[in-house]
Parts: structure tokens; C-alpha cells; sequence
């Protein structure tokens, strides 16, 4: 993991790649409670039998479901300290490039992409995410991933 005592620390590492998380899988009953809990069934998602006979041979995970785990992994890959709060600002340059199939292994490489103060002790900054497929050899998305980091003491006049 790579740890910074503050958001100012980051700024000299813009470009470099921040790591690698764990293996994190993706099995059935997730899929399940993520279609129950965003009332998106599509029978590609939790229908087992007819999704074997589908496009991708077995049910695959929501797209969104992907997103969310490669955001959480995001934390055993970087620690932002001197903050009091991470607040997700969205993404751009999402991508979808393969499917993650039930009962496979994802994760997650992060690069720092740019690190920006803004006001309010506010930084920005934007990871550069890919997610891989365990044993596909296969990107399941890449995006930029856009938080704001707030630093409890900062002297908010400052830019």
C-alpha cells in the first residue's frame, strides 16, 4: 500500500503507478444481492441456466457492481492521510472491455493521475484505474476515478 501523510504529499508522484489490491471474488450471491438492491434483474445477471446458454456461457456481474468494487479496492492500494473525509467526485474515460463472469477474481491497478488544491482545503485528485479478470488475461474496465480529499486543518482562504 502506498500511504501519504497528506494530499500536498501526492503531488510529486503525479504519473507513477500507486499499486496493485488483492484478488477480490465476484461470486453468485453477490451478483444476486447487487441486482436485488438496485432492482436490476436482467436475466443475464441471476438467471444461472439461461445465462449458461447466453453471449458470455455463465451470468455476469452488473457493470456498476464492477465500478463499485474497483472504487472500494482503491483503499488497499492508497491511504490518503491528514484528511478528515474522501468524497467521490465521479468518473470519466469509463470503459467497459470485458465481462466478469460469476465466481472469477477481479483486481485493481491504480496510477496517480493528477493532483489538483482547490478551495475549501479541498484537493482533487484523479486515480487512473484498470481492473483485470484472473486468468483471462483481460481488462474488465479501465476509468478515472475523481475524489476530493478534504484536509480538516487547511486554512480555507488559500486556493
Amino acid at each position: 500500500m502506498k500511504r501519504y501523510s497528506s494530499p500536498a504529499e501526492m503531488i510529486a508522484e503525479v504519473g507513477t503507478t500507486l499499486g496493485t489490491s488483492t484478488w477480490w471474488l465476484v461470486d453468485q450471491q453477490m451478483i444476486n444481492t447487487f441486482a436485488d438492491l438496485t432492482v436490476d434483474p436482467q436475466w443475464v445477471h441471476v438467471d444461472e441456466l439461461r445465462a449458461k446458454e447466453g453471449p458470455f456461457g455463465a451470468t455476469v456481474a452488473h457493470g456498476m457492481l464492477t465500478i463499485s468494487l474497483a472504487v472500494s479496492q482503491l483503499a488497499e492500494i492508497v491511504e490518503v492521510g491528514g484528511t478528515d473525509m474522501l468524497l467521490n467526485k465521479g468518473m470519466d474515460r469509463l470503459r467497459f472491455s470485458a465481462p466478469v463472469t460469476a465466481g472469477t477474481r477481479i483486481r485493481t491497478t491504480a496510477e496517480l493521475v493528477s493532483v489538483t488544491p482547490r478551495i475549501r482545503g479541498f484537493t482533487e485528485i484523479v486515480f487512473g484505474i484498470s481492473v483485470e479478470v484472473e486468468n483471462t488475461g483481460k481488462v474488465a474496465l479501465t476509468a478515472q476515478v475523481r475524489a476530493f480529499a478534504h484536509v480538516a486543518e487547511s486554512d480555507e482562504s488559500t486556493v
